[in-house]
């Protein structure tokens, strides 16, 4: 089988859609089937065919202002020529879409169905109805963060995003989703219900998976990542991905200000960009009291991400937007870590509240840290739930679970499609 992936990012180090997708497709030419990636770039130097970590890529350039982005998600003329050319020559038996709503846009799953190929549509997040990250869904902390407004409509929907609405692009999308995609999946069931609310169906719910890492740190690689950074005999909570607001940085410095006078050795360790840190995050760590224990990492790739990992004591992801799945979680349990993690979104899913963790209302500042201090004190429940983690990762989300089940969405998304399986084994190209 030929299996063409849509992604409009393409270096597996800067997102979690893109690290999945090159484990899954990995996972998929291990087992006899031809794979390539179609993606983008906003650097004309990057356009063209190359390979990256054993994947065929073909990077498109586009590159605009992202206020446009209401409307180019629809169909984005930069890259229309450059994918209906890539489907005509790799010619693909199912092409599997992942993140398009910046660059390929969903007129590249029209162009997919076009040119004969099964369409397989995984969510990984809200933008398939909201412009953004679905901030306003619960209410804030004037409301206890009790809501479950999912649903996008224009008096919610104007007034947040301004000029930037496009009124008809939820319809649209919609609309491209029911006509030209045979199986339409996401990666958590309360994101499934979140797109039921706004009028889109899903097929299957396929949680997120991780490739296991060759081999783990070592105690020695751990106290060396430790000490480099004064952290040797130090409790660390950590807090990793995508640094923003809206993932409970501003939160965890609360909890770390609640937290101080009982664990005086306690810091917080902040895995991402060092300079996003110091212009938006510091100075509200200053105001609380918090900085000095703060440590921020950098940008940390490889085994010296691993051992940042391996190194913490509880990780929290305390997110207070809707965090659709939360793939910093699965790494934690990976190296044995329990985590407490936020409501919203798919980390219940994910972390077994009371078994491998706790989960918290984010906004409930006392609460979420006592979490955290129940762990910190008792190393012995912290060991125990982090044990647990790792083996529920080890049973529910290894990559080859979720190849397994993409798998049967191919087949499907094909007998829809009315073509046969294709044969598994090596095709010649074209």
């Amino acid at each position: 089988m030929r299996v063409l992936f849509l992604n409009d990012l393409w270096d597996p180090r800067i997102g979690s859609s893109v690290r999945l997708t090159y484990q899954l497709a990995a996972e998929l030419r291990a087992r006899g089937h031809d794979t390539a990636l179609l993606t983008t770039t906003t650097d004309p130097a990057e356009a063209g065919t190359t390979e990256v970590e054993g994947l065929e890529t073909f990077r498109l350039h586009s590159d605009y202002a992202l206020r446009f982005r209401a409307w180019r998600a629809l169909d984005n003329p930069a890259v229309r020529v450059g994918v209906a050319e890539v489907l005509a020559r790799w010619r693909p038996d199912v092409v599997h879409s992942h993140l398009i709503h910046t660059h390929l846009g969903y007129a590249s799953l029209t162009s997919a169905r076009q040119s004969g190929s099964a369409v397989v549509f995984t969510a990984h997040d809200v933008m398939t109805f909201c412009h953004q990250k679905l901030t306003c869904f619960h209410g804030g902390p004037e409301h206890g963060g009790a809501w479950r407004d999912y649903a996008a409509y224009w008096q919610k929907c104007a007034p947040c995003q301004r000029l930037r609405w496009n009124p008809v692009r939820n319809r649209g999308i919609r609309r491209v989703l029911e006509r030209d995609v045979q199986r339409v999946t996401a990666v958590s069931h309360e994101l499934a219900r979140a797109l039921a609310v706004n009028g889109i169906r899903v097929d299957r719910v396929v949680h997120n998976a991780s490739q296991a890492q060759a081999e783990l740190p070592s105690e020695a690689e751990v106290a060396a990542f430790r000490a480099a950074r004064r952290l040797t005999g130090m409790q660390l909570v950590a807090i990793g991905g995508r640094l923003h607001e809206q993932k409970g940085v501003g939160q965890l410095f609360r909890m770390l200000a609640h937290l101080a006078p009982r664990f005086p050795a306690l810091r917080l360790l902040v895995l991402g960009k060092q300079d996003l840190y110091l212009r938006e995050f510091e100075p509200q760590a200053r105001a609380l009291g918090v900085a000095e224990r703060v440590v921020c990492t950098g940008w940390l790739e490889g085994r010296e991400l691993q051992a940042a990992l391996a190194a913490v004591d509880v990780f929290a992801t305390p997110s207070i937007c809707f965090d659709t799945f939360g793939m910093v979680n699965l790494e934690a349990m990976e190296h044995a870590k329990p985590v407490v993690a936020t409501l919203y979104g798919g980390s219940p899913e994910v972390v077994a509240d009371g078994e491998t963790g706790f989960v918290r209302g984010p906004f409930d500042v006392e609460g979420f840290s006592e979490a955290l201090a129940r762990l910190l004190s008792d190393p012995e429940l912290a060991r125990r739930m982090g044990e647990a983690g790792r083996a529920r990762w080890q049973r529910h989300f290894g990559i080859a679970r979720a190849v397994d089940e993409y798998l049967e969405e191919y087949a499907a998304a094909l007998a829809s499609a009315g073509r046969e399986r294709a044969p598994i084994g090596p095709v010649a190209g074209p």
